[in-house]
This record gives structure tokens, C-alpha cells and sequence, in this order.
């Protein structure tokens, strides 16, 4: 009888020690979107500052974060691309919008500066559809009568791997093309009528750099960091448009969350005269079952604690904050939507 008590004891004792453990979750680990990657890790850094808690992201593109969760290898998976509702409710999943940014087309043109280049709607598609070939091809030289052209050759750079940043640029091709919706149409991964692939937003930005003549499609922060020049483009409303935080959040501006099911909701080609045209927000996808629910709640701990404490990191990064009426409807939604095995909610609403 000692024996069994004795036992018992050291089962409970096991028990309470493995529940322990798995309260304090020191590392959580996700995957997926290149598009976010800077801010994230970014808030990264400063989290851990704050609460000796690690975030192990890997910058794989949006396709990789999505084959992740769905096989439950990670903790959280991040998209640009957000699923349909019904590949949401198909996958047992959870959908929310965490940052906007915008992705930006840039050069390498010898001679030619940041701001300094003008494309054009119709320009931009002919040279992602390869009917425009040179940089000083006359519909190129119209817009941009001030300058000295080089007869160059355009070289189309594009990603290599499935891609939300690529969902986000093909889907406003797609918008501004009617050749392009019907040829090639749009998607995480389309088949490319021209170019040469790059992984990830970094293979990008690095190939763009590296080909005098080449063009590329980055998030803003890379642009940046990689010293990259950008170009002036042509709105929804017909004005040529610098990428910018300000012209970011102009294009977020009429977002409507509230009436997006399952928060899909694509914000490329937004009207307004200071609106960038290719917009996009990044999506945090969990479980809505959550199998180890201490690791879905501490994901959900992380992106509150950048929600409230990262705009300004954010910002700094021009990528553009969730409005706070959107944050306070997300959080509403995470004690709603997402729920242990017993159906107990994983996060209580502030």
C-alpha cells in the first residue's frame, strides 16, 4: 500500500512538474513570411529584453509558414497571403492581421536615384509580361522625359519560392492588367512569362543589386536596408506616388476588417491620391484547437505585447501598425476562436 502511495505521490509530483513546465514556455517557434521579417524580428529582440522569452523565426516565404502549421511543426505560421475562410475552416486554422507594409518595385539602372523614375500601371505589367525589353524603350522614355535612359536591357527578377510578397504583387498585376489576369493571374507562386528567381525577399533585393539593369519586388524594409532604388508609381487615382509609411497607411486607411470573414481582406490598388498601390498586410495563423494550448498562449502573449509595444518599432521600419480598433476586435476574437481541447478559451479578453 506504502509502495502505491509512494508511487502516486511521484506521479502527481511528475505531473505538476511537466504542467509547470509547460507554463513557462522560453522559446516559441514559428516560420513563414519574409515580407514581416524585419519588425519581427525586431519586436524580437525587444521581447526578450522584457521577458527572457525567445522567438525562433525562420524567414522561409509565406508557403513554408502555411505547410508548417498545417503539419503542426511550428508554433505559429505568418502569411501575406491570407487563406480563404474556407481553407481556414478546411485546416482547423486562426487568421489575423499582425503588421502593413507595402512591397515596392526597385531598380538597378545605372545614373538613375531613389524617386527618380517614373512607371506607369501599363509600364509595369510590360515589363513583368516581357513585352517591354529595354530601359529606354519609348513608353518608359515618355514618362520620364528628364532622363538619360540607358538602351539596357531590362532584367526581371522575381521570387523563386511560394510567396505572400508575390500573392501581394500579382494580385495588383492582376488588378491593373487584363493581360496579366488571363495569362498569368496571381497567387503565392504563378508561372512568370519572364525573369530570373531570387528566395525570398532577400534573394531578391540581393540579385537586383548585384545586375545593373534589373528590377525586382521587395517589402519596403529590404529596399532600405539593401540601399536599393525605388521608383515613383502610378496610383489607383492616376498620381505618381513615393513608397513611404505615410503612403502605406493612406491605402490601409479604408480597410474594412470588421465585414472580412476570417479577416481576408487584400488592400493592393486602394483609391486615394497619396495611396501606395501595392499594399498588403501579414497574417499570424495558429490552430484554433490548440493542442499544447501553454505555446499557442504564449504566441498569443508575443503579438499582444508588439501590438502595444511595437508601433513605434514598426514605424521606424515604415510598416504601418494595426489601427487600434482592429487590435481590440483581433484580441476579442482570440477568446472566442481559439480554444483548448476541452474547449476552454486559450486567451481571456482584456
Amino acid at each position: 500500500m506504502k509502495r502505491m502511495f509512494a508511487a502516486a505521490l511521484a506521479g502527481l509530483a511528475l505531473s505538476l512538474m511537466v504542467g509547470a513546465a509547460g507554463a513557462e514556455v522560453k522559446t516559441i517557434n514559428g516560420a513563414g513570411a519574409t515580407f514581416p521579417y524585419p519588425v519581427y524580428a525586431k519586436w524580437a529582440e525587444a521581447y526578450y529584453k522584457a521577458t527572457g522569452v525567445k522567438l525562433n523565426y525562420q524567414s522561409i516565404g509565406s508557403g513554408g509558414g502555411i505547410k508548417q502549421i498545417k503539419a503542426k511543426t511550428v508554433d505559429f505560421g505568418a502569411s501575406d497571403a491570407p487563406l480563404k475562410p474556407e481553407e481556414l475552416e478546411k485546416y482547423g486554422l486562426f487568421q489575423w492581421p499582425q503588421i502593413m507594409g507595402g512591397v515596392v518595385p526597385v531598380v538597378n539602372i545605372p545614373g538613375v536615384k531613389p524617386g527618380q523614375l517614373k512607371l506607369s500601371r501599363e509600364v509595369l505589367a510590360g515589363i513583368y509580361l516581357g513585352v517591354i525589353r529595354v530601359w529606354n524603350d519609348p513608353k518608359i522614355a515618355a514618362l520620364n522625359p528628364d532622363l538619360k535612359l540607358p538602351s539596357r536591357r531590362i532584367t526581371v527578377v522575381r521570387r523563386s519560392d511560394g510567396s505572400g510578397t508575390t500573392f501581394i504583387f500579382t494580385n495588383y498585376l492582376a488588378k491593373i492588367s487584363p493581360v496579366w489576369a488571363k495569362k498569368v493571374g496571381f497567387g503565392k507562386a504563378v508561372a512568370w512569362p519572364t525573369g530570373i528567381g531570387g528566395k525570398g525577399n532577400e534573394g531578391v533585393a540581393s540579385y537586383v543589386k548585384r545586375v545593373p539593369g534589373g528590377i525586382g519586388y521587395v517589402e519596403y524594409a529590404y529596399a532600405l536596408q539593401n540601399h536599393l532604388t525605388t521608383v515613383l508609381l502610378e496610383n489607383h487615382d492616376g498620381k505618381y506616388v513615393a513608397p513611404t509609411a505615410e503612403s502605406f497607411q493612406a491605402a490601409a486607411a479604408s480597410a474594412d476588417w470588421a465585414n472580412a470573414r476570417g479577416y481576408y481582406l487584400i488592400l493592393t490598388d486602394q483609391p486615394g491620391e497619396k495611396s501606395w498601390p501595392i499594399t498588403g498586410a501579414s497574417f499570424i495563423l495558429v490552430h484554433k484547437v490548440a493542442e499544447k494550448p501553454e505555446r499557442t498562449k504564449a504566441v498569443l502573449k508575443f503579438f499582444d505585447w508588439a501590438y502595444h509595444n511595437g508601433g513605434d518599432m514598426a514605424l521606424k521600419l515604415d510598416y504601418v501598425p494595426m489601427p487600434r480598433n482592429v487590435v481590440d476586435m483581433v484580441e476579442k476574437s482570440w477568446a472566442t476562436g481559439i480554444r483548448d481541447a476541452s474547449g476552454n478559451p486559450v486567451w481571456q479578453a482584456k
